[in-house]
């Protein structure tokens, strides 16, 4: 029984691409609400295909239409399978295994396009000329799945099944041909009388001009589905009745066609059992409908005698399709017609449609039919219909200038999906490439946009090994994509392009393929793998809230090893940043970036360890939407050609995303930092950075680096704070050169953890190590400043002059070996002298508020060096 299915309002899940067995092909659904599936298969061996293809349709075609309409034969003879369906085996070391793909794994979407080739003869001649047309259904079987698209499982034994079924279809379909030229001259009047003269259409309308909204078709298309399921549960099976049926309430000649075409995608299903000679063929206009089922010829020949029961004017046209065992540069000259196809009448215009390439598709793994609505062969352009339809009489390719034959054949073959995208082909204009400097180039123009990848082969002999994607640079903007190609070694590649919409999230549909011949390849530039495969910043960069940033297929030359990408933001963004060398560990990678997050830009410095080229991805995702996740923005190529970064002068561990001054501080009321910069550097091995604390936070910061030579002096004691009323002294000093961490957090009020806020990262380039700070204690607040001494490391048996402000106290003296005590100035400073210790003792600085007690509160602690 008949599956109902819908028009694009009504249809869910029902669609069809053009097959070709033997290419690797991506599952589709033309479904306009839902087209995010893809999957891959493989490709035929061109050998093979060669050797088994023979060319007997149209005898078996006419044999078995003229035994049915003469009342004579019994059982039709099954079609010629060729090498359509064939599958190659062997060791996966050394072949691409073809891989079934599981239907839950179909998700809706179309099979591949590795299937049954139907041939199908037409019996009709035409008057002027000897030719016999045939006819051919498109059918998909499914195949292996690209990494980027779906995973399948492996295919095993379709050669060797499917050569059976060649060698069966060749036997029987010899001879077929004497017997249907016998019938035909009995029925050559009729045909005459059905099928029309075939006089050269007149003028035809624009396409949006006929059909300015196809939901406008929703009554009609229901009505055509409910009626058809009626008149099958009366066995209604008169193409008369039906036609008259399911075009009640019609009223314009469109409305009838369209609720013809709508009932055949509905009710007649690809005779799968029929094709491979289990059942008998179903010829007849009747049986097809009594049955269900029938191949290309049976839709068309239905569509011809329904629309002769309304009214319409409708005829078959025959010709060559680029179905399944189509492969580019195919050649069909002196080769008979293969496919059939209606055009019909409308307005006094004639336009094409193809209900059996509408209908659905064949699982040739499970031999079943599956219905797949593609709405893009209702009243196609002739424009896009003459990429895959090549019809025997030019004058029905009802083009103003027809293609010829061997101009059809030079055709890129292009898929519905690639028409429903909005694509169109800018270069090559035709399927085959031959590099030039061992390069070549594809380029498509956008119209919307539109997300890409696509699979490389290589081909040698029966075999096609898969491409490392990194032979290609893909780059996307908002009007055109570009593949450039390099071709590691000389040779024949197939390459593949696969698309979906670019407000998508499923996978990709394959959507055009390219030939490329290599004559001399180019020395192998050994490019990063991509897994986004587009370089540069994405086409829906903008909504992610990102300005395009001009960098794509050329790679970013770089003299030495460093480099700084600048993002500008049209909204605050986190980002996170991803680098790849071939030669670089993950470990390793993690320390070769620091990022910089601000308002209305993203900054990420990268080091570059090695020479050669490197993958810098940027992810990123709305800084308010924690919950969000990060959505690849860019993919950028760097090239390092000399003077790389020493692994000893790589970031810090564990930076932060969140280096130097940006969102994270501006809302926690920092401003005006006197180091604006990520990374800083300082040849004197001392540093001072300044900002303005709004919020009287708790600013707290840890200085710390890979390996500390100097183990005994702790990296805590190279930091000292001042804060004086909103603004924040943090100073460093830095006991050896290097590169360090400097993080800064804060804390609202006392008692509450600290929050980081921002990393530094501090290049030290002095070979002389500055002396530590003194130890600060709690009473050491805000406030508080040290002017002398600042270095916490005294000379033994020293005079040394202290000055420091200490809001508040009543009493500030220096405990030493003896207490000295230091006076209030009229500049609100407490200054004295002290005499340091013996080597190995301390120095401290104390204070006392309150009048009345006597007890000191340490303030700092000054250590004296040891006696030489």
């Amino acid at each position: 029984m008949a599956v109902v299915l819908n028009a694009p309002h009504l249809l869910k899940g029902f669609g069809h691409l053009p097959s070709n067995a033997n290419h690797l092909h991506c599952v589709t659904d033309d479904d306009d609400k839902n087209n995010n599936s893809a999957a891959v298969s493989e490709k035929v061996c061109p050998r093979a295909r060669t050797k088994s293809q023979p060319r007997a349709h149209n005898e078996d075609c006419e044999k078995g239409r003229a035994q049915v309409e003469a009342g004579q034969a019994e059982d039709a003879q099954p079609q010629d399978l060729g090498a359509n369906t064939s599958m190659r085996s062997g060791s996966h070391s050394n072949k691409r295994m073809s891989r079934a793909v599981p239907m839950a794994q179909i998700s809706g979407a179309g099979l591949t396009k590795d299937s049954v080739f139907e041939k199908w003869a037409a019996m009709e001649k035409r008057a002027q000329t000897n030719r016999q047309p045939s006819d051919d259904i498109k059918v998909h079987a499914s195949r292996a799945t690209k990494k980027t698209a779906v995973g399948g499982a492996e295919q095993k034994g379709g050669a060797k099944q499917n050569g059976k079924a060649d060698q069966k279809g060749g036997a029987e379909q010899k001879g077929g041909a004497e017997h249907a030229r016998a019938a035909h001259s009995v029925r050559s009047e009729e045909n005459r009388t059905n099928q029309g003269s075939p006089n050269k259409p007149g003028p035809r309308k624009k396409l949006q001009e006929l059909i300015s909204n196809r939901d406008d078709f929703h009554r009609i298309d229901t009505h055509a589905i409910n009626a058809g399921k009626e008149l099958k549960r009366k066995k209604v099976f008169s193409v008369e009745t039906i036609a008259q049926t399911i075009t009640e309430g019609a009223s314009t000649d469109l409305e009838r066609l369209r609720a013809i075409w709508i009932w055949l995608c509905d009710n007649i299903e690809y005779d799968v059992s029929g094709y491979l000679g289990v059942t008998e063929k179903v010829c007849s206009p009747e049986r097809v409908v009594e049955t269900g089922r029938a191949v290309c010829c049976g839709y068309s020949s239905v569509c011809l005698h329904m629309c002769k029961g309304v009214g319409l004017e409708c005829k078959e046209v025959s010709g060559h399709g680029k179905g399944a065992g189509y492969r580019p540069g195919m050649s069909y000259q002196n080769i008979k017609s293969n496919h059939s196809w209606n055009a019909v009448r409308l307005e006094d215009h004639w336009y094409l449609l193809d209900a059996c390439w509408g209908a659905g598709k064949v699982d040739m793994d499970n031999r079943v039919f599956m219905k797949r609505y593609n709405e893009f062969y209702f009243l196609t352009d002739p424009e896009d219909f003459i990429n895959s339809h090549c019809p025997d009489e030019e004058e029905w390719q009802l083009l103003e200038n027809p293609v010829h034959l061997e101009e059809f054949e030079k055709m890129v073959l292009k898929t519905s999906e690639f028409y429903r995208l909005g694509l169109t082909l800018i270069h090559p204009k035709h399927f085959l490439l031959i590099t030039e400097n061992g390069e070549a180039s594809i380029t498509l123009g956008l119209s919307q946009p539109v997300d890409f990848t696509y699979q490389i082969l290589q081909c040698s002999g029966c075999e096609q090994q898969e491409v490392s994607s990194s032979v290609g640079l893909l780059t996307v903007t908002q009007t055109t994509m570009k593949l450039c190609l390099q071709p590691p070694t000389a040779g024949s590649f197939e390459v593949m392009l696969f698309a979906r919409r670019g407000d998508a999230s499923g996978m990709f549909v394959w959507v055009c393929s390219f030939q490329v011949e290599c004559p001399r390849a180019r020395p192998a530039r050994d490019l990063p793998e991509n897994p986004f495969l587009c370089w540069g910043t994405q086409p829906s960069c903008r909504a992610l809230g990102l300005e395009p940033r001009a960098c794509g297929n050329e790679a970013v030359a770089l003299t030495r090893g460093s480099f700084e990408l600048v993002l500008h933001t049209t909204r605050a963004l986190m980002m996170l940043c991803e680098l790849s060398h071939k030669d670089l560990a993950e470990s390793l990678a993690k320390r070769c970036l620091s990022t910089q997050i601000e308002v209305d830009k993203l900054t990420c410095n990268v080091l570059c360890p090695f020479t050669g080229y490197y993958r810098l991805s940027v992810f990123v995702r709305d800084y308010e939407r924690s919950g969000d996740s990060f959505r690849n923005a860019g993919n950028f190529l760097i090239h390092c050609t000399g003077n790389p970064i020493n692994l000893n002068e790589l970031f810090p561990p564990a930076l932060s995303n969140c280096c130097g001054p940006g969102i994270s501080t501006s809302l926690a009321g920092l401003s005006q930092f006197s180091h604006t910069e990520a990374v800083v550097s300082t040849q004197q091995g001392q540093l001072n950075i300044t900002f303005q604390n709004q919020r009287d936070l708790d600013i707290h910061a840890v200085l710390s680096k890979e390996q500390q030579a100097q183990a005994g002096n702790a990296l805590s004691r190279h930091v000292f704070i001042a804060h004086v009323r909103t603004e924040v002294t943090v100073s460093v000093t830095l006991p050896e050169p290097g590169v360090y961490k400097l993080g800064l957090y804060a804390s609202a009020s006392a008692g509450q953890d600290f929050a980081p806020l921002c990393d530094f990262v501090v290049r030290n380039s002095a070979e002389a190590g500055q002396p530590p700070f003194p130890l600060a204690f709690a009473a050491w607040g805000k406030g508080c400043v040290l002017l002398a001494p600042r270095a916490g490391l005294l000379e033994p048996r020293s005079r040394v002059r202290l000055r420091a402000r200490v809001p508040g106290a009543c009493r500030v003296c220096a405990l030493g070996e003896e207490t000295a005590e230091l006076h209030l100035s009229d500049s609100d400073l407490w200054e004295g002298e002290a005499v340091t210790g013996g080597g190995g003792g301390q120095l401290r600085l104390a204070a006392c508020w309150d009048r009345t007690s006597s007890n000191m509160a340490v303030l700092l602690c000054f250590d004296v060096q040891d006696a030489l």
